[in-house]
């Protein structure tokens, strides 16, 4: 039986990067939360907000470690499975990748410590501001990471020399077309998700009466984010689609499944594509909506995939059921938030028990959205890694099909075991919840004159 180096080396990026990113995504998200919490206790000195922060500060230092954990694969991968493209674009992916440990990690690793471990040991605005930098230096993270990964789906400030990139002007290379679409975009996926599991958490710590009082307010923070955050990533998501449409049109056409250049294109709610044959079975469709989303004009024209030949396509299927997925679970966060500010406006949040189990329900729908939208992102460049000028098939390193296969196969039995062990002790911490972090008490108690 024979295997494809190229597809499976894919394959194996794609399980360790699926696995990394949900870790960032939460300790995005998290870090935010925990700063916020944290000033709130400083500022109004109730207790609540500290027993709040202690106990999502052990979930965070929980995800924490595992995405750190996770992360350092990925880099030799780069070398072991597409030592090619590192070799191409080493010049540019590799300063990117160093800024990130130099500025974000190092940040991270100096006061992570004073953030864990500090409360009791270093003034309350001191630790607040650990809480606040260790924030932000998992944004910058994201910074670089996504700086590098947009570079790939629309290359600039670079010139290509025998098939070696070199650097011409780094404003470029790092501020990309895509990368204004892309790290905003990034940052609201994780902020979203973060506040679907506070909110689920908080839901089913609400049912009892022991922690009910202390999961008031992270449930009444949670919710409301989510009706802000919800309809600004929606927003985003549009304008990003605007710039996809632009300098990636197949991706588009692979997301809306249009094989034929069409002024006034359908939206496809559903569709079976068949690539085979170059068309979808089993069509609905909202007449010219597309072209209204995507040109903003009802009869403007958008391009199909039979514009390129077919080796020039991504894969449609991947790319279409994924697009959908993210774009549904995006106005299910959008209804969720919506009615949250209904019942909080009729003074029924924490009474409503069908709405906490939805928020129950809905914990883990951002990590799936967020999973989805990557497929759509990644899967959707192909059949290109630096898109329009190298092609995957082109990056992979000369590694024998079976030892991709032996390595392949240890990553899904180590990943698949931390992933046990991770729900294993964060369903613990869950189920301990907020009221044995109460019974630790802290050796300062903020008033609202120690913010002054």
């Amino acid at each position: 039986m024979s295997f494809d180096p190229v597809l499976l080396a894919r394959l194996q990026f794609a399980l360790t990067i699926s696995f990394h990113i949900l870790f960032p995504t939460l300790t995005i998200g998290l870090g935010l939360f925990l700063a916020i919490v944290e000033g709130l206790w400083l500022r109004t000195g109730r207790a609540v907000y500290l027993t709040l922060y202690r106990f999502w500060l052990r979930i965070f230092a929980l995800s924490f470690g595992m995405g750190v954990v996770s992360g350092v694969v990925l880099s030799y991968q780069f070398d072991t499975n597409f030592a090619r493209f590192s070799e191409a674009t080493g010049n540019i992916l590799g300063p990117l990748l160093g800024y990130e440990v130099l500025t974000a990690f190092f940040l991270e690793a100096s006061f992570l410590g004073v953030m864990l471990f500090g409360m009791n040991r270093v003034p309350p605005r001191l630790h607040f501001a650990a809480t606040c930098i260790v924030s932000v230096g998992t944004m910058i993270s994201a910074f670089w990471i996504l700086a590098a990964s947009s570079w790939m789906h629309t290359p600039a400030g670079y010139r290509l020399v025998d098939g070696i990139f070199y650097v011409e002007r780094w404003v470029d290379v790092i501020f990309n077309p895509s990368f204004f679409y892309r790290f905003p975009h990034m940052l609201l996926a994780s902020f979203l998700t973060t506040s679907l599991v506070v909110a689920g958490i908080s839901a089913w710590h609400l049912q009892d009466i022991r922690t009910a009082a202390v999961a008031r307010p992270a449930f009444s923070l949670a919710t409301l984010a989510l009706a802000v955050l919800a309809p600004l990533q929606i927003v985003m998501g549009d304008l990003h689609g605007l710039q996809v449409q632009r300098d990636q049109p197949m991706k588009v056409a692979a997301m809306e499944g249009l094989w034929e250049t069409t002024a006034g294109a359908p939206l496809l709610l559903f569709a079976w594509p068949d690539a085979a044959r170059e068309r979808n079975h089993f069509e609905v469709a909202i007449p010219n909506m597309a072209s209204i989303l995507l040109q903003h004009d009802p009869d403007g024209i958008v391009r199909g995939l039979k514009d390129v030949p077919a080796a020039d396509r991504p894969v449609v299927p991947v790319v279409f059921f994924s697009f959908r997925i993210m774009v549904g679970l995006g106005f299910w966060f959008l209804a969720l938030g919506a009615l949250g500010l209904l019942l909080r406006w009729r003074r029924t949040l924490y009474g409503n028990r069908p709405y906490a189990l939805a928020c129950v329900l809905s914990a883990p729908l951002g990590f799936v959205a967020t999973l989805a939208g990557w497929i759509v992102t990644e899967t959707g460049r192909q059949p290109w890694i630096v898109q329009g000028l190298m092609r995957t098939s082109e990056s992979v390193s000369d590694v024998p099909a079976r030892a991709i296969v032996t390595t392949l196969s240890l990553f899904f039995a180590v990943y698949g075991t931390l992933l046990l062990a991770y729900l294993y002790y964060l369903s613990k911490l869950v189920r301990q919840g907020p009221d044995a972090a109460l019974a630790e008490p802290a050796d300062h108690e903020p008033r609202r004159t120690a913010w002054m």
